[in-house]
């Protein structure tokens, strides 16, 4: 098997072998495709950015947040030991950047867990201004989805409206924006069309609760068709098919 080098790839820091990197170590190495050395002007132009206040004071709180979740940091050798879940995070930021109210855009399927995180986020002072994705009630043929495209083959379904979340959001001012479940590709149109900014506190994933990664941590067992077939492939649709128990 030919062995590709880093140097005759384009910038893929996910496959970076040095084990000490430059962008993590003052006197780190990188190869001739790190970003870090070779992004000389993009860099300095994203740095520039840091110096408006209100983006500096943002990316400060951020990492700020960040190293509060672990705790123990001033034992030397240090140690990872973290302590704070994504919603305890979420609070804490929210707090810390003075944030009142908070918006919420999320899928129709997750209703239950919104309305959890509305209320752990109103029991600590939050207001929330949430929008389900079916909001409109607008049928998805509006956008050409056919019939048998549906999930449910031959009935009325709503179309997911990740312009409108946004719109409303926009709308009603919200300090700081969540998305709870979004699809793949309506996410992307909510972040596309938001004035605010936002965060993720999940993503849909309908087949591992709702946690992708999953899919990664078990690419070498359960998982390992998404390395060896083709999507679409009769292997991999027959794969994906329920068969129908004998009566």
């Amino acid at each position: 098997m030919e062995v590709i080098k880093m140097e005759d790839l384009g910038c893929n820091c996910a496959k970076c072998l040095v084990a000490e990197k430059i962008c993590r170590l003052e006197k780190g190495k990188g190869p001739s495709s790190c970003p870090t050395k070779k992004e000389g002007p993009t860099l300095a132009e994203a740095l520039e950015r840091y110096d408006d206040p209100e983006i500096k004071e943002f990316a400060r709180a951020a990492s700020v947040q960040e190293g509060s979740c672990y705790t123990c940091r001033d034992v030397k050798p240090f140690v990872m030991i973290p302590t704070k879940s994504r919603m305890e995070e979420l609070i804490e930021f929210s707090q810390r950047m003075g944030y009142k109210r908070l918006g919420m855009a999320f899928c129709g399927g997750l209703t239950h867990e919104a309305s959890i995180l509305s209320e752990i986020l109103e029991k600590h002072g939050f207001e929330v201004i949430a929008v389900s994705c079916k909001v409109g009630g607008i049928p998805k043929e509006r956008i050409g989805v056919k019939d048998e495209e549906k999930i449910q083959i031959g009935e009325f379904e709503s179309m997911c409206n990740p312009i409108a979340q946004a719109k409303i959001l926009n709308q009603a001012g919200t300090d700081f924006n969540i998305m709870l479940g979004l699809c793949l590709g309506h996410d992307s149109l909510f972040l596309k069309f938001v004035d605010g900014l936002t965060t993720v506190f999940a993503v849909k994933d309908r087949v591992t609760g709702h946690n992708p990664m999953a899919a990664l941590y078990t690419s070498r067992s359960y998982y390992q068709r998404l390395m060896k077939m083709e999507f679409g492939s009769p292997e991999e649709m027959k794969g994906q098919s329920v068969s129908k128990r004998e009566e």
